[in-house]
């Protein structure tokens, strides 16, 4: 169905990314490509003042080595990519960089300002060039 999907796992819900990797690989032609993507957010100038100067790479790093784990569990083959910014931007940004046919997000229990899917989920579907499956998690 799909020849290129990108999965962003956010490392919260990181039993949630099991699911959703498990979704991209029923949905995968054969010979396609998953890409299991996180964001980490970036710090705000104010804040980052008082943090070690390290601090971003070394998530990002953590970020890679859980992704890494996450796959080698489900024994699922994706490439893993992490990038750093605003989480709607980035992956919307990941998926026209690699031409992707599909983003696939798990969408978490809103509060009210984003009642019917969620902050990011909601951005990713409005802006995204290519399909958009949002998985809801049960509450």
């Amino acid at each position: 169905m799909y020849r290129k999907i990108i999965v962003a796992i956010a490392l919260g819900g990181i039993e949630k990314g099991q699911t959703i990797l498990r979704k991209a690989a029923s949905l995968l032609d054969a010979g396609g490509e998953i890409i299991a993507l996180n964001v980490v957010e970036d710090v705000p100038t104010y804040v980052a003042i008082e943090l070690p100067a390290n601090m971003v790479e070394d998530a990002m790093q953590d970020s890679r080595d859980q992704l890494q784990a996450l796959l080698a569990a489900t024994g699922i083959a994706a490439t893993v990519e992490i990038r750093n910014g605003p989480p709607a931007k980035a992956i919307i940004s990941a998926a026209e960089s690699h031409g992707a046919d599909l983003i696939i997000v798990a969408s978490h229990v809103p509060d009210f300002s984003n009642y019917f899917i969620g902050a990011t989920a909601d951005r990713v579907v409005r802006h995204a060039k290519c399909s958009v499956l949002v998985d809801r998690q049960k509450i």
